[in-house]
């Protein structure tokens, strides 16, 4: 399924840079996952889109990390940025560039622009004395201290006494101010600009853009004492991913940008140091800059140091990628900080995902079976609550932009859940299953199927920017093939004769005590490692069994010959695997930590005389032992010979 080809022109959005002092959390995850939706969104409404996301990986703070861990800084930051693009990869982000600061790409293009500035006479040299805070790169005034601590962070901060590189970040005051009074909408929501108007007021002192102190960054060209200072180095990332200044093509097509998405935090270099340096450069100003809020747990802001952080891989292994996708676009309203507990999140899963849409295309699926032989039937017939039911139904794209236009997510997915609620409410009210007992109200029966089956079409489109995956379960379950597109919300009557294939729950019911009980031992685990409490812990296991009927298993070691996806199955690989004189084909639920080219020659332990099973119409004789590390699977080997038995 594809999005639609561009028509509208382009749009740029990026996130920020994410700094990589350790593994990113879901309040990281919240920000991606808004850009993506737009994203999306764009797309499929018709726009050439450009999304960029990437890592900001410079500074004292990561040079320090990576001392006290033994290895260089750039060894550090390829793990944890490794670790980040596999995150945005479960995540199924649809980024369309990573730009790192350690490129080649960034490192020659911050120098030249630099260069540029200092042309301009908007750089010169001087020395810095002042307050420096490691965890925020920030330099501060002793004005600016709050309790002799940085006012952003709160953490202790160091005198700091250097020389160094400053831009006049004065000379621009009065252009920011007016930046902000003539163009009220280029920083949102209006509380976050307010607060920079003041800023702004109160008077912009020249910037420091160089340190001596360390080595970890960019050097100041002709002066390899000095390395660019983060503010410069990570805010240009925005045009330097663009080509800007040697290869200038996508910097033409898609700059200015339309939308910075960046947490409120960080509100302040992107709206006042930012279009200062651009200023410099004579270069035009992103459209926007939009301040998102904070995730709030445990009484703050959600954070690395802290230690109170929610790893979004752990929700997405037990509930799935959409399910924690439509959680944070719908639960929150942006540029509000928002709560986040077990609690309230599963009760969003449950009451709007599994009751709501899924009763309704389970409900829907399995009447078209029953009552029309699996194959949607035409409308013959109208009454006034299939003319509100179809009414509504074409009415909700047109909100849905809108909203998404003010990055409305929640305002979004409400509309959407209008017509979601109004589909199984006209369910009740139609009672099909009354309909079918009286041959002369066929026509009305046919007509009730008909237009459930176009509600949940139109539904599955609207979804798309937010729930991808699961737009594709629905399309597939009501006959649908070919492009996903935007201007099929806008009518209905498109489905007649369409073969209905029930399919698995897509949002499956779920036990919220159990649940919260399970969260909350893993959290309790989690601790327990991180603390290095957790030496003699005792595992939940399973009940125990004798070992009569562990004897009664046969393990023995193969190698795996072949391997390759299953035909109806995007979760299971299929192998061929030889155990001394006898081959096996044994199917495994691993497609998503293991390509099948990878697994090819692996010697593996098998579980030997366990009874066939089907799995998706193919036989799978045995079992592949895997280990799992909490977020993904890992393959057991040995190098025992084929066939031989393990004990």
């Amino acid at each position: 399924m594809s999005e639609n080809k561009a028509s509208k022109g382009t749009y740029y959005i990026s996130t920020p840079i994410y700094y990589p002092s350790s593994n990113l959390h879901i309040g990281h995850t919240y920000c991606t996952v808004m850009a993506d939706a737009v994203a999306r969104f764009k797309r499929l409404s018709g726009y050439d889109v450009h999304f960029l996301t990437g890592t900001d990986e410079h500074g004292l703070k990561i040079q320090k990390i990576a001392e006290e861990k033994g290895v260089t800084p750039q060894e550090y930051v390829d793990e944890i940025v490794a670790g980040v693009k596999k995150l945005w990869a479960t995540m199924e982000i649809s980024y369309d560039d990573f730009i790192r600061t350690t490129e080649p790409r960034h490192v020659r293009r911050v120098q030249a622009i630099f260069n540029k500035m200092n042309e301009k006479g908007d750089i010169y040299k001087g020395e810095y004395e002042g307050w420096y805070c490691t965890p925020c790169e920030s330099f501060w005034t002793e004005s600016q201290l709050v309790n002799g601590c940085c006012p952003d962070c709160g953490r202790p901060v160091e005198k700091a006494h250097e020389k160094a590189y400053f831009f006049r970040l004065s000379k621009y005051q009065d252009r920011i101010l007016e930046l902000f009074e003539k163009n009220p909408d280029f920083l949102k929501p209006d509380t976050r600009r307010h607060e920079m108007e003041e800023f702004v007021r109160q008077g912009l002192e020249d910037l420091c853009i160089s340190r001596s102190t360390f080595k970890w960054g960019i050097p100041v060209p002709g002066d390899p004492e000095h390395v660019i200072y983060v503010w410069l180095d990570a805010l240009t990332n925005y045009i330097t991913a663009l080509g800007y200044p040697d290869d200038p093509e996508l910097y033409n097509k898609y700059w200015p940008a339309d939308v910075h998405l960046v947490g409120k935090e960080i509100v302040r270099f992107h709206s006042i140091i930012w279009p200062a340096m651009l200023m410099s450069l004579d270069l035009p100003l992103p459209k926007q800059v939009l301040g998102h809020g904070w995730l709030l747990i445990d009484g703050g802001k959600m954070s690395k140091s802290k230690g109170n952080v929610v790893d979004p891989v752990v929700l997405i292994d037990r509930y799935g990628i959409d399910a924690l996708k439509y959680f944070l676009l719908r639960e929150y309203t942006f540029g509000q900080d928002g709560v986040f507990t077990n609690e309230v999140m599963l009760k969003r899963m449950n009451f709007d995902l599994a009751n709501d849409l899924g009763n309704l295309v389970s409900r829907t699926t399995a009447m078209i079976e029953k009552y029309c032989g699996g194959v949607i039937p035409k409308a013959e017939t109208e009454d006034e609550i299939d003319r509100e039911l179809k009414s509504l139904a074409v009415s909700v794209a047109p909100e849905v932009e809108k909203d998404m236009d003010r990055f409305a997510f929640n305002s979004a997915l409400e509309n959407i859940w209008v017509l979601v609620r109004r589909a199984n409410k006209y369910i009740d009210e139609k009672t099909p299953w009354i309909l079918a007992k009286d041959e002369s109200r066929k026509a009305e029966l046919d007509t009730c199927m008909h237009n459930l089956a176009e509600s949940l079409r139109i539904i599955s489109i609207l979804i798309y920017p937010y729930m991808h995956t699961t737009t594709e379960k629905i399309r597939e379950q009501l006959g649908i093939t070919g492009e996903i597109r935007w201007e099929d919300t806008f009518v209905f009557d498109l489905l007649e004769g369409n073969k209905v294939c029930r399919g698995e729950a897509i949002f499956p019911r779920l036990d919220i005590e159990k649940e919260l009980k399970e969260l909350d031992e893993l959290k309790k685990q989690q601790a327990a490692a991180k603390d290095g409490a957790g030496e003699n812990v005792p595992l939940k296991l399973k009940p125990e069994i004798e070992y009569g009927d562990f004897d009664k298993m046969d393990f023995r070691v193969g190698t795996i010959l072949s391997a390759e996806k299953h035909p109806d199955a995007d979760r299971l690989l299929v192998f061929q695997v030889q155990m001394g004189t006898e081959k096996r084909q044994i199917i495994s639920g691993v497609a998503k930590d293991f390509s099948p080219e990878e697994m090819v020659g692996k010697k593996v332990i098998v579980v030997a005389n366990l009874k066939p099973r089907m799995l998706r119409g193919m036989e799978s004789k045995g079992m592949i032992l895997f280990a799992e590390d909490g977020k993904h699977v890992k393959l057991v080997t040995t190098e025992a010979p084929d066939g031989n038995a393990v004990n």
